[in-house]
């Protein structure tokens, strides 16, 4: 096995791409948002571009920075994670805006303390599990503090509140955490533990039922609970196979909520249709998720596979939830569009994730494996299967 001392060219020009083409889309999507907002039509996107401008710069950078660099840093990230999220709850620090508190305030530009989060929390349990080695599946030593982190970035993040946020995060590091090693057993018990915590922050919350009840017959209340969810649909369905045009959608005209942010991928479905939807965005983050793959699967060392899946994990798991809410999948989150979404913070600690991701691909190594991930998830399950009936087999 040597080293490819060289980028994933792949999954830099896709990101690029995805970059650029969601700067387009913002142009056209926030015209009215902008001008409504501001008085200007391009004040959005031209505040979308110079976070872009930011966020490629730092991108730049820290695909230069061996990634092994935030190693001695995991621990301060996540305490820094930890404080900027109750920071986000104290009035007068944290910026409320549509009824969440998710920012907080520096002069004309707010920070969004959940999406540094996400970074940190991949850093640390990368970390983590590269020290824990075989104790990855002790009760005592592993298990039960990764619950415990867990449910405290859980418990920060719901307070804001932001359940799609939330539910992301605990994908992340579950996925990470059964890569690591994790047992049958300690997966279905995250899994439980899981469906019942969502279960439980449903009936606490009324307005996350309503959401539930929407997903399950979005016609049920079209000009309430289901407006946002019908919109969206109606300018997907309006899009058709070839769209109306670029620059051209109907639903941005204060019909279709959040149409720049949240809710991009349908003015994207609107006015390019079903191809450019799937060749422009799906089709590249499938590129993206494809690439990262490789890049874990390659990585020298155990933090680095456990960094770059996670940070994988983070970027594909958001598009699905993002999309699959959009097209009717998923009750509707607040969860971005990766790359593309109107939002600063989002675009800008994305692009770093996909420095520090670009990196860990530049000191792959060569296997003999053909070039396909799924192979390597396949081999990955056979030595699961293995190691798990072996552990059984010793108890």
């Amino acid at each position: 096995m040597r080293p490819y001392h060289r980028q994933d060219y792949y999954l830099a020009v896709t990101t690029f791409v995805l970059v650029i083409f969601g700067l387009i889309m913002v142009a056209s999507a926030s015209v009215v948002e902008s001008y409504t907002a501001t008085g200007s039509n391009n004040y959005y996107f031209l505040r979308q571009a110079g976070f872009a401008g930011v966020g490629l710069i730092l991108w730049w950078f820290l695909q230069k920075l061996d990634y092994r660099f935030w190693k001695r840093w995991a621990g301060t990230l996540l305490i820094i994670a930890g404080v900027l999220l109750v920071l986000v709850l104290i009035p007068g620090v944290g910026v409320e805006a549509g009824g969440a508190r998710r920012w907080i305030g520096f002069g004309n530009f707010t920070l969004q303390a959940s999406e540094f989060a996400k970074f940190a929390l991949i850093v640390y349990l990368a970390y983590w599990f590269e020290r824990k080695g075989r104790e990855i599946t002790d009760l005592y030593k592993t298990f039960l503090p990764f619950v415990g982190l867990l449910l405290a970035m859980f418990f920060l993040v719901i307070q804001e509140p932001d359940l799609g946020t939330a539910l992301v995060m605990a994908a992340i590091a579950g996925t990470m955490y059964l890569v690591a090693g994790a047992s049958w057993g300690q997966v279905g018990t995250l899994l439980g533990g899981g469906v019942v915590a969502v279960l439980l922050l449903i009936k606490v919350a009324p307005y996350r039922l309503r959401r539930l009840l929407t997903f399950l017959n979005p016609g049920a209340d079209p000009l309430g609970a289901g407006y946002h969810i019908n919109q969206a649909l109606l300018a997907i369905g309006s899009g058709g196979i070839f769209g109306l045009g670029y620059g051209h959608s109907r639903q941005k005209y204060n019909f279709l909520p959040e149409p720049s942010s949240d809710s991009i991928f349908a003015i994207i479905g609107e006015e390019l249709g079903l191809i450019g939807a799937v060749f422009l965005v799906i089709i590249p983050f499938a590129i993206i998720v494809w690439r990262g793959l490789l890049v874990a699967r390659k990585a020298p060392d155990m933090f680095g596979r456990m960094m770059a899946l996670g940070l994988t994990c983070w970027i594909g798991y958001q598009a699905v939830i993002n999309i699959g809410a959009i097209v009717g999948l998923f009750p509707l989150t607040g969860v971005p569009l990766p790359f593309i979404s109107l939002g600063g913070s989002s675009l800008v600690v994305m692009l770093a994730a996909s420095g520090v991701l670009l990196n860990i691909s530049k000191q792959t190594v060569k296997s003999s494996e053909d070039e396909n991930p799924f192979s390597w998830w396949w081999n990955w399950w056979a030595r699961y299967a293995n190691s798990s009936g072996r552990r059984a087999v010793k108890r």
